[in-house]
Parts: C-alpha cells; structure tokens; sequence
C-alpha cells in the first residue's frame, strides 16, 4: 500500500519467498491515493487477506486505522507491516530490523560510536534513527525539507535517550545547512530517506546533495533502491565515498514482514536474487 508505486518491486521477490513455500498467496500493489487509505485499509479486513506492506506516504497516517500496534512500530511511530490475527489488524515496523541486517552484511559498517547524517524526518527517518540510537551511535543531525518535523523527530528521540552526553549530540537542522560541507566534516555515515532520486517520481534524477559537499571514505546509504545506482550515489562514489542501496534493506525488512505474515523463515537467499533480478529487467 502506498502512492505512487510504479517504482515498487516488492512483489517480484515476496511471489518468490511465497511460491518456494508452496502457498496459496499473491502479493500484489494497491496503489492508493490518500483518499481511499482508509477504505483500502479497511478491505484488508475481508476473508482472504492475509495483510500489507505499507510504504510512502502512510507509514505514519496508517498507525489509527489499526486495531494493534507493537512496542517497537509506536515507539518509532511509523508501521510498515500489517498483519491480520484474529480479525484483527496488527501493526510492526521491520524497516528498523532492515536497515541494520543490511548496514551490517552489506555495508559493513558498525554504527556504534559513529557520527551520522540523516536526510528526511519520515517514516523510514523514524526507524533509521531510532535503530541507530539503539546501536549507540556518538552523534545524530537529522535535516529536513519542514525543518519542524526534523526537530519533533528529534525531540521524541531526545525522549527516548537516557544516555545524557547522546541526548545532547541528537540536533535537527535546516534543508539550506546541506549548501555547506560542514556538517559533515567529522560525519561516518549519511543516510538519505527522503524518496529524492526514485525512479518515476517527480523528483527522478535528483540527488539530495551535491558532490563538493560529499567527503572521501564516509559510507553514503541511500534507501532508495530503484534506480541503481541513484544519482545520489552515483555522486558518492565519483566523490570517493563508499555506497550502499536501499535494496538490501528492503529485502531484509520485506524477510522480517513474511515471517510475521506466514510464520515461516524467509528464503532470503532467493528473494535477493529475485529483487536484484526485478531491478535490472523491470527497474
């Protein structure tokens, strides 16, 4: 469920995992305007669904049209997991999960202790930066497009911190400081969750920042995953930064939600080489 989702390759790798088990299930797209969520929300209800994937721009509007929502979604207060029990539906959050399942095995990187820059205050800036403050990162500057949301976001994870010298290291700035490299002299890691740069939206071709302010060496992961590379990383790299993309996360978070759907292990290894492929032939 989300708007748009022309981008979304979702169900080549979900039909995957669900067809190597031999179940009676089809993954499909509900493209669906802001108008009919709560109408497309509530036909998740009827008989023969099983639940959802929710991506942009409801992870955070979808939260009340549900009957249940875990203590890891609403402490991030973002959902991008619908699951039916007991014709009830249940709210989750494996975006979390994923991001650090693919930081880890992919990317290669150990959060703990590192500086990081996080570009958007959305849902998946919420599961971003609540995993990472979890991971005992040393810093957070979150910046984003309303400068407002990028400062709530801020405060609640101020909220949630008991460690006092983070707390005081967690800091909302405007979309203008991105014109200065400053802000990332002394940074690890940049984690862009904004959807500038996805493929068949009005901001395709796009990069958040420009190459001059991009430094050698710190990792670049852009949860955008179509197309690959994105513009973004494409600056990254020819910058002398290392990169990683969002395919990996979301993989590892669609695992995390078939589990939850089906109660059986994700073939992870099949579902990765099925979205790669969907990326190069339908991308």
């Amino acid at each position: 469920i989300g708007y748009p989702l022309k981008h979304s390759i979702s169900p080549y790798f979900q039909q995957a995992a669900l067809e190597y088990y031999q179940l009676d299930i089809r993954y499909e797209k509900w493209e669906t305007s802001p108008e009919e969520l709560e109408l497309t929300v509530k036909k998740l209800r009827e008989p023969q669904n099983v639940g959802a994937n929710v991506t942009v721009p409801y992870k955070e509007t979808v939260l009340p049209l549900l009957d249940e929502v875990d203590d890891r979604a609403n402490l991030i207060g973002a959902v991008n997991t619908i699951v039916k029990r007991n014709e009830k539906l249940m709210g989750f959050n494996t975006d979390a999960y994923g991001f650090i399942e693919a930081l880890h095995k992919e990317g290669h990187f150990e959060p703990k202790g590192k500086q990081v820059v996080i570009l958007g205050a959305g849902g998946a800036a919420r599961a971003v930066s609540f995993a990472l403050v979890q991971k005992k990162i040393s810093s957070l500057t979150i910046i984003n497009r309303t400068f407002e949301r990028a400062k709530a976001l801020a405060d609640s994870l101020k909220s949630y911190i008991s460690d006092a010298s983070l707390k005081r290291r967690v800091n909302a700035l405007s979309w203008q400081s991105l014109s200065s490299g400053k802000i990332f002299d002394h940074c690890d890691l940049v984690v862009n969750c904004t959807s500038i740069g996805t493929k068949y939206s009005s901001q395709e071709g796009q990069s958040p920042l420009s190459i001059e302010v991009i430094p050698r060496d710190i990792l670049v992961y852009d949860l955008v995953y179509n197309p690959w590379p994105t513009p973004l990383l494409q600056l990254a790299e020819e910058a002398g930064a290392n990169i990683l993309g969002g395919l990996p996360m979301l993989v590892y978070q669609g695992a995390a939600s078939f589990k939850l759907w089906t109660g059986k292990e994700a073939p992870i290894d099949i579902m990765l080489r099925r979205a790669e492929e969907a990326l190069q032939k339908f991308g």
